[in-house]
């Protein structure tokens, strides 16, 4: 008896892989090897057999464990009784891979054509900060497929209509058969509409839809994030024989600010201080987004001081209070100086550096680190 190859090895992936690479993984080997596309290659039946029954156990986190501690041996049906990794549960297995694999949800119409939910849109819509804060009513306009005025959606040239697909007989599907499999897929004559046009409408091209451009009002919530989506349901794509509309999603990007940075619902500034306003202390004033606040700075104010204004952040969408806002400081040394104020910025280091280290007790501490660095 031919002895089983390492599951992990069979699909391609390291024994610490997530479950979503487990699943890319055997997506990718089971369309490689379905035998409904390689009827030549008698090989494909196994290998898509091998791989199935490697994403079978690996997907199961119980099975999966027992297989990671004593290999094969911990999964032998003949060692476990049934619940072994074996072919069991084909429908299941191949109705969640392939499902995914060839598209849309789709539903059977009583025996007849095959009904497909419309595609999901995607709007990039972009957003002040401010905005984003205090919420907004937007419009936006988006392509748009109506039903086309001249065949009234039957894509058929007026005076005409489609005809019954021979393929499929109507049904929309066909089966494919290869040894002890049996697959439904798509009729690709009709392309699961069941029927077939011979004689277009011209203003649609046979499609029974006509593009054109809706417009949509959005309600952007406040304390939205970038990056946030909201969902208009039913404005996506039409559905094929019936089915449902998709959904539009529009997905918020916020604007660069030049002023704040945005940390979940807390706000972050850097303030620019004078020299002299550092050094002696005093009121700033300090932007927020409703305006201004006053800080009092305490003398001897350095460069990355931080200031906390409770309540000052956005409220996001989720919270029952708004975030803080962070004031960080900036201390500016003066530039393009005159000779005269050359002169008094000399006399005032003349005069600090007689006081000793306490005028800059950090300076001091940085000169003893390096004296007992090189010594």
């Amino acid at each position: 008896m031919a002895t089983k190859r390492d599951f992990y090895e069979v699909l391609g992936v390291p024994k610490n892989a997530s479950e979503d690479e487990i699943k890319k993984s055997y997506r990718k080997l089971a369309m490689k090897y379905h035998p409904d596309r390689n009827q030549v290659d008698t090989s494909a039946e196994v290998k898509f057999k091998e791989a199935k029954e490697a994403y079978e156990l690996l997907s199961d986190a119980e099975k999966r464990a027992a297989y990671d501690q004593f290999g094969h041996a911990g999964v032998d049906p003949n060692m476990r009784g049934a619940g072994g990794a074996g072919f069991g549960g084909f429908g299941d297995t191949f109705g969640d891979i392939f499902g995914d694999i060839f598209g849309q949800a789709r539903r059977q119409q009583g025996g007849g054509r095959q009904v497909f939910r419309g595609n999901d849109l995607s709007y990039a819509m972009e957003v002040t900060l401010e905005e984003a804060a205090a919420g907004k009513d937007s419009e936006i306009r988006i392509p748009s497929y109506d039903e086309c005025d001249t065949c009234h959606g039957s894509g058929a040239k007026p005076g005409t209509s489609p005809k019954t697909c021979g393929t499929c007989q109507g049904q929309g599907v066909v089966q494919m058969r290869q040894g002890f499999f049996s697959v439904q897929q798509t009729c690709p004559h009709c392309r699961g509409k069941g029927k077939v046009i011979t004689d277009p409408c011209s203003p649609c091209h046979g499609q029974g839809k006509i593009k054109r451009q809706k417009t949509l009002e959005i309600k952007i919530p406040a304390g939205i994030d970038d990056g946030m989506r909201i969902r208009s349901t039913g404005n996506g794509e039409h559905g094929t024989n019936g089915g449902p509309p998709g959904d539009l999603y529009i997905e918020i990007h916020i604007k660069k600010h030049e002023v704040f940075q945005r940390d979940g619902d807390d706000l972050h500034c850097a303030v620019p201080v004078g020299f002299t306003t550092a050094a002696l202390g005093g009121e700033i004033s300090v932007p927020t987004l409703s305006g201004e606040a006053a800080i009092d700075l305490p003398e001897g104010t350095q460069t990355g001081k931080q200031f906390r204004l409770r309540g000052k952040g956005i409220k996001g969408v989720r919270s029952s209070f708004p975030g803080d806002l962070y004031c960080h400081i900036t201390v500016e040394t003066p530039v393009k100086l005159t000779e005269h104020q050359r002169k008094l910025l000399r006399e005032l280091d003349e005069s600090l550096r007689k006081g000793g280290d306490k005028h800059s007790p950090s300076e001091a501490g940085w000169a003893d680190k390096l004296k007992n660095l090189f010594s």
